[in-house]
This record gives C-alpha cells, sequence and structure tokens, in this order.
C-alpha cells in the first residue's frame, strides 16, 4: 500500500484515490478504507468516510443486477472455477433465511455490523440470490454501509486520538 502512495507522491487526491479504492476491495470495503486513511494517511475522517461510502457503494448495482450472469458465463467458460461460484452462491443464500425473516431491516443489519464479510459485496450477494430489485436492496445496503461506516470512523476518530494522546506524553 506504501507503494501506491509513493506512487502517487502522497498527494492529497492520491490519498483519496487509494481510500476509494481500498473500499472497493470485497470483505475489506470500508472497514479497512476508513481506518487506513485516518490512522495510517491522515485523511480528515469525515473526508475518509464520504470517499469510503461512495466506493463501497459503486460495486452495488451492477453486483445486483449482473452477478447471476457473471456466474452463469464463468461455469460455462470456466468450469474450474465451479467450486468458487458454489461457494460464492451458497453464502449468499446462507444469509437468505435472515434477511428474508426480517425483510429490508434484516438485510440492513447484516450490511450495517461492522465485521468481515458482512458488507456491501455480500448484502449485494444476497439481494442478488434472493432476486430482490435494486430499487428494494440499494435503499437497504445504503443504510446499512452509513451505519457501517459511522461506527468504523468513529472508532478510527478515537484510535487516532488515543494514538496522538500516547505519542504526546
Amino acid at each position: 500500500m506504501n507503494f501506491l502512495w509513493d506512487v502517487l507522491g502522497g498527494t492529497l487526491w492520491g490519498k483519496i484515490l487509494v481510500t476509494f479504492l481500498i473500499s472497493m476491495v470485497p470483505i475489506i470495503e470500508l472497514r479497512g478504507a476508513i481506518p487506513v486513511a485516518v490512522l495510517l494517511h491522515e485523511l480528515h475522517p469525515l473526508l475518509a468516510f464520504a470517499v469510503s461510502v461512495i466506493g463501497n457503494l459503486l460495486p452495488v448495482p451492477f453486483i445486483i443486477i449482473f452477478i447471476r450472469k457473471i456466474f452463469f458465463w464463468i461455469r460455462k467458460h470456466l468450469p474450474k472455477l465451479n467450486s468458487f461460484i458454489d461457494r460464492l452462491e451458497e453464502k449468499g443464500k446462507s444469509k437468505k433465511d435472515k434477511v428474508l425473516k426480517y425483510g429490508f431491516w434484516g438485510l440492513f443489519i447484516f450490511v450495517a455490523v461492522p465485521l468481515p464479510g458482512t458488507g456491501a459485496w455480500t448484502g449485494a450477494l444476497i439481494a442478488a440470490m434472493m432476486d430482490m430489485r435494486l430499487k428494494r436492496a440499494f435503499p437497504s445496503i445504503l443504510l446499512g454501509v452509513l451505519a457501517a461506516g459511522i461506527v468504523v470512523t468513529l472508532l478510527s476518530s478515537f484510535g487516532l486520538a488515543a494514538y496522538i494522546g500516547f505519542s504526546a506524553s
């Protein structure tokens, strides 16, 4: 990651770009992008939050709309990846019952929990496996991402404050 900072010259725009890209990575998402931006690269927490939310949400519509077609194409043209696709589909389907039980709020809560594997990517995968329409799934995922982003930003800000406090003593 420091290589990216070096290449981009450590500029504000470079830090924003790297934060944005990290937030788009599955599993890491904004749960990793915000702490990296705030604690390691000293972006303002609100800027890190905004950039990470946008980056984390960008793939969501594409996942909901296209993931089944992508999985079908992969199965047809890259059969060695079938077991990987099976695991992804199973992950999406395994959370289906809880989300169906609680509907909109079930998907929101799933995405809002700031733990790896519970973010926007998996929420969008679950929505796709449930054949949820984008206009129904996206608001729930959006609210979940905002909630998770607030929690992670607050934790990162407190971590930065604690670090500054310890290093000043």
